[in-house]
């Protein structure tokens, strides 16, 4: 594994883990982005991707498990991706949006693409 891959990995992992645990302990926010056309509840998707994401930071954060986390980490990535576009399309469609909500969306939507792409390459790494 490329020696910069273990220092980008453990902050990756943490945040997984943390963001996943958040869906449990304040469900609210990550249900409120769950696209309505979906079947089934909002906390079903919520659950289900939170436990997800814990278990992706524990499949990253062990260098034996690494390559598996990275091929988790993208499909979960690929996964979650159209909930932030419907959260930035219900809050850009508001019209009440502030600067500071337009620049989050502005960012966050397109950093997704290199961070899948590091998680591909953790899959795709060749030691």
């Amino acid at each position: 594994m490329s020696s910069h891959k273990p220092a980008l990995t453990y902050p990756m992992a943490g945040a997984l883990s943390a963001m996943g645990i958040m869906h449990f302990a304040k469900p609210e926010p990550f249900e409120s982005i769950i696209p309505p056309q979906l079947p089934g509840s909002a906390r079903f998707y919520n659950f289900t991707s939170g436990a997800w994401e814990v278990v992706t930071g524990g499949l990253l954060a062990n260098p034996s498990t690494r390559k598996l986390g990275g091929l988790s980490a993208f499909a979960l990535l690929a996964t979650v991706w159209p909930a932030n576009f419907y959260q930035a399309y219900k809050d850009l469609s508001s019209g009440k949006a502030s600067t500071g909500k337009k620049i989050y969306h502005a960012v966050r939507l397109p950093l997704q693409i290199p961070v899948m792409r590091y998680a591909w390459s953790l899959y795709a790494d060749k030691n």
